[in-house]
């Protein structure tokens, strides 16, 4: 009958109202008002002929990340506002809800309001005036009301994440740091290191990457110390590593068929006119 919680301390907002015949038409996570506050059956009906009639149903799932900031009841004369529409209408065959009254919600994206529809009544007597509440209207002599107020949106609960047994032995303050390979001489001077690297040191803080601790190999195919039980790479018996002796004594060339060329005397033009 209320969407409050005993004590009067709003649990969550509306987020959606729909009209329903009966609990087997109810849709999944939406609840009936069957009964109204002042005890009458919330039952609504277009005439007293009508053998089945119709409720309002409302839901509170947050799933949809919507909540609704305004109920409103229209006459068949009014037009609908912008950025209104009609409630939901899950009714059995040949039931249909009044055209002559409707109700109608704004819906709205949970984040982008900070009020919203906090609870909904339904009252048989109109005289009958409930604190706190908002008169929205009424229909075939129920009346609507609603609370409107701010409500907090849910916090995600953060899902717990396994870890495994090697990532929890690591731990930022073990104090002997763990070893590396030697490092080569000529990349880089220790004291080149960034004013990041520097300050960490400082405050004795060890920076722990995903290879330290790794040693460094070579590919078997590529080391020429491998045990001679594996077979190498066809392709690299063929390599043989030339000193810089053997390269001047098979590429050396003195030249000395040029520079005695060049020293020969060509005989001029005078000398063989004279003969």
């Amino acid at each position: 009958m209320s969407l409050m919680e005993r004590g009067g301390v709003p649990i969550s907002p509306v987020t959606g109202l729909a009209w329903t015949s009966n609990s087997s038409t109810c849709p999944k996570d939406f609840s009936l008002i069957t009964i109204t506050e002042d005890g009458a059956a919330a039952n609504f009906t277009r005439s007293f002929a009508m053998k089945s009639g119709y409720y309002l149903c409302y839901s509170k799932e947050q799933s949809g990340g919507v909540v609704l900031s305004d109920v409103r009841i229209l006459s068949e004369k009014d037009a609908i506002p912008h950025g209104y529409r009609f409630i939901a209408e899950h009714l059995e065959p040949k039931v249909s809800v009044s055209k002559r009254k409707r109700m109608c919600v704004r819906v709205v994206p949970m984040g982008s309001v900070d009020t919203a529809v906090l609870d909904v009544k339904v009252t048989a007597r109109s005289k009958m005036m409930l604190q706190h509440y908002t008169c929205v209207g009424d229909i075939h002599g129920y009346v609507i009301w609603c609370k409107t107020g701010p409500f907090t949106n849910p916090i995600p609960q953060a899902k717990p994440r396994s870890v495994s047994l090697d990532l929890r032995g690591l731990s930022l303050d073990q104090s002997v740091p763990p070893s590396l390979p030697p490092s080569n001489p000529h990349t880089q001077p220790p004291g080149n290191l960034s004013m990041r690297r520097k300050d960490l040191t400082h405050n004795h803080v060890d920076v722990t990457t995903a290879i330290d601790g790794v040693p460094f190999t070579l590919h078997p195919k590529y080391d020429f110390q491998i045990s001679k039980n594996l077979q190498l790479n066809p392709q690299l018996d063929d390599i043989r590593i030339k000193s810089l002796q053997d390269i001047e004594n098979e590429y050396n060339y003195t030249f000395a068929v040029e520079e005695h060329a060049a020293k020969r005397t060509r005989p001029s033009a005078l000398t063989k006119v004279a003969t």
